[in-house]
């Protein structure tokens, strides 16, 4: 089988923009989330929220920024990084052996619900032209085509907040199938609009404010857990095949060992363990690992009271009661939905690098904790060969991505 190897990391989120000041950020317990006003004419309850705060493309002139939605620009960001660590020329060398896959789950959201208000309010009632390439899932896919010549293939997965990791996954296989010899991959979000925001918060899934300690808002896994915070961001990864690799001298970060996908079909939004488990299971065949081998699990953990009690049955049936340190590093970045797979496989792959793992922050005390060796005492060194990504989303898809030191 094709060895797959990570060749290069790149991140933009709450935290910062750089995939060391993630993995920074995340050792040190370092929270992103901030509270929001929100929007009293619209029924908006202040929120807490995890925003992107750097500029984005700040010397990109005003007629081509037209082009791009606000997710489109983060994955620019978060893509540059990734693929100047891989040490690969601007444009791909053998672009018809050059792929692109990226995951997102709203796309354009912001562009969209800019297309509504001005077609409500604007007189005449009028819409942007570029409206449809800012909203269409795939815009930011393409754009990442157009800048590196990436031409052997474009997925655009669009699966929830399972979107990135699939779209990593497949792009494994891929590779494998000699489709192509290098990828781009990731995702990216940006759904911190009204529109957004009010949908999750009417689905009763979005936690309340603390208004006291806004940034401790997200608690997964913590008794006190009410809900999930949003968050934006992107996150990118070079893969490419070892001998692809080896051959330009470029330097393994880690090697993409296993891909594993289920799916519940029982219910749109509740989750189900024994599907979550055979994602996992699937994970492990892939990467000819046995449970005992992982030593670190980057939980989905979105703070939800189902949804964490669901994730922690299935973690314990999968490796066993308190086998493997876990944590949910959603705590401190938000939940970025279609973009999180992809955010959090780089925070594994540095946990891996680093031989330390981001703790699971603002447990104070889990009912779960007989399931779940829960990171609670700050970052803990490792001695770490390999490690489990997990992202379950609604419509009951799960992936979960095992990475290996390289």
């Amino acid at each position: 089988m094709t060895d797959v190897w990570i060749t290069g990391l790149g991140a933009l989120s709450a935290l910062g923009a750089g995939a060391d000041t993630l993995a920074d950020a995340l050792q040190a317990g370092r929270s992103g989330v901030t509270a929001h006003p929100g929007s009293p004419a619209h029924g908006l309850r202040p929120f807490a929220a995890a925003q992107v705060t750097v500029p984005l493309a700040p010397g990109m002139p005003p007629a081509q920024r037209n082009l791009y939605d606000r997710h489109s620009l983060m994955a620019l960001e978060a893509a540059a990084e990734a693929w100047a660590q891989a040490g690969l020329p601007a444009t791909a060398p053998q672009p018809e052996r050059a792929a692109v896959a990226w995951g997102t789950g709203l796309g354009g959201s912001a562009s969209l619900e800019a297309s509504y208000q001005q077609m409500f309010t604007a007189q005449p009632p009028r819409v942007h032209p570029y409206t449809v390439v800012r909203v269409m899932a795939n815009s930011a896919g393409s754009h990442l085509a157009m800048r590196h010549q990436l031409r052997a293939a474009q997925l655009a997965v669009s699966n929830a907040c399972a979107s990135s990791a699939q779209a990593i996954g497949e792009a494994l296989w891929l590779l494998r199938n000699g489709r192509a010899d290098v990828a781009l991959v990731g995702g990216s979000e940006a759904m911190l609009n009204t529109g957004s925001a009010l949908g999750w918060q009417a689905m009763g899934v979005m936690a309340p404010l603390d208004a006291d300690q806004p940034e401790h808002t997200c608690r997964p896994f913590d008794e006190r857990r009410r809900g999930l915070v949003l968050g934006e961001g992107a996150a990118a990864l070079v893969l490419e095949t070892a001998e692809h690799a080896r051959a330009r001298g470029a330097v393994p970060l880690a090697r993409l060992a296993g891909y594993g996908h289920s799916v519940d079909a029982v219910h749109l939004s509740r989750p189900d363990a024994a599907g979550q488990v055979r994602a996992m299971q699937a994970a492990l065949r892939d990467a000819g690992l046995s449970p005992a081998e992982i030593g670190y699990v980057n939980a989905h953990g979105t703070a939800t009271e189902v949804g964490d009690a669901v994730e922690a049955e299935s973690v314990a049936a999968a490796f066993g009661a308190r086998a493997v340190p876990v944590s949910a590093t959603k705590a401190l970045h938000g939940h970025l939905i279609g973009a999180g797979g992809a955010l959090e496989l780089v925070a594994t792959v540095q946990a891996l690098r680093r031989q330390c793992l981001p703790p699971s922050a603002h447990v104070h005390d889990s009912p779960l904790a007989a399931q779940l060796d829960l990171i609670t005492d700050g970052a803990r060194p490792a001695t770490l060969r390999a490690a489990m990504s997990n992202s379950f989303a609604f419509g009951g898809s799960n992936v979960s991505l095992v990475v290996t030191a390289a």
